[in-house]
């Protein structure tokens, strides 16, 4: 029986934090190998040429159209931002990669949208708000935990240079717990906010906070209150390290899908 080749996975934006961090996870991966990195800023050169990233020489691309014709990845790993990483998206569709998508701001049409483009292609991918193992477990228990503690708050806390809040780990944990939770507006019913904003955002009744800091990476802290009892779920991301196990099996899962998948947690067995 012939060995399996390596999986060629391109990545964008190869100077970010999770996508230097996914560099180095493939480098010392011998399932997977860098076929390219697309950076707008470094066309021609090679991935390791950019401080702190391995000697790979894998080329940089600023466009990734001609990466794709060029490269032919089977596997497209983004963690830039919504403006890029939808661009990057729709030319991996046009190109047959399968995208590994963590950037966050995709909305729910946008998801829709791409996942009918991807099924008529039977197309595989991935869009996932978090890859941390333990973050996707806390929001399986959230859905289950929401059937019989109707009262939530979300409290999501990450580094002062995220640019969108709330988190898109938090939206997510609010949509699941939405799917086994009986709507209810929480807090005193003649409750009223002194100072704007004072009381989180309102998803479905239940509040979301977002907190901003130098010194965090990625934490989330779900709590449900019930008569005399507190139920507390929390995920604490100390480095980014923590975001590579789950990204490292959606390359691998990613090849055997036909459509998309929006949340890690719809394929973990």
């Amino acid at each position: 029986m012939a060995e399996e080749r390596p999986i060629r996975v391109a990545v964008a934006g190869p100077r970010g934090r999770m996508g230097s961090e996914t560099i180095r996870m493939i480098a010392s991966a011998p399932e997977f190998i860098l076929a390219a990195a697309v950076d707008h800023g470094h066309d021609g050169e090679r991935v390791g040429s950019l401080p702190g990233l391995p000697e790979l020489d894998a080329r940089i691309y600023a466009d990734i159209a001609d990466c794709f014709s060029v490269e032919e990845p089977d596997v497209l790993i983004d963690f830039t931002n919504p403006e890029a990483g939808k661009r990057n998206l729709q030319s991996a569709i046009e190109f047959g990669v399968r995208p590994v998508i963590g950037t966050s701001g995709f909305s729910n049409e946008d998801v829709a949208d791409y996942q009918k483009q991807m099924a008529d292609k039977k197309l595989g991918g991935i869009i996932a708000p978090n890859f941390a193992i333990g973050a996707v477990l806390v929001m399986k228990f959230s859905q289950m935990a929401a059937k019989y503690f109707p009262d939530v708050e979300i409290i999501e806390l990450h580094h002062d240079k995220k640019k969108d809040a709330p988190s898109g780990t938090a939206v997510k944990t609010a949509e699941l717990i939405e799917k086994t939770r009986q709507p209810k507006k929480q807090g005193a019913p003649d409750e009223r906010e002194t100072l704007k904003g004072a009381r989180g955002a309102d998803i479905d009744g239940m509040r979301i906070h977002s907190v901003r800091l130098p010194g965090l990476i990625a934490h989330q802290e779900v709590l449900f209150g019930g008569k005399g009892e507190l139920l507390t779920l929390r995920h604490d991301s100390m480095d980014r390290a923590s975001f590579m196990t789950g990204v490292g099996f959606a390359i691998k899962e990613v090849m055997s899908l036909d459509s998309l998948v929006y949340g890690l947690e719809n394929i973990l067995n």
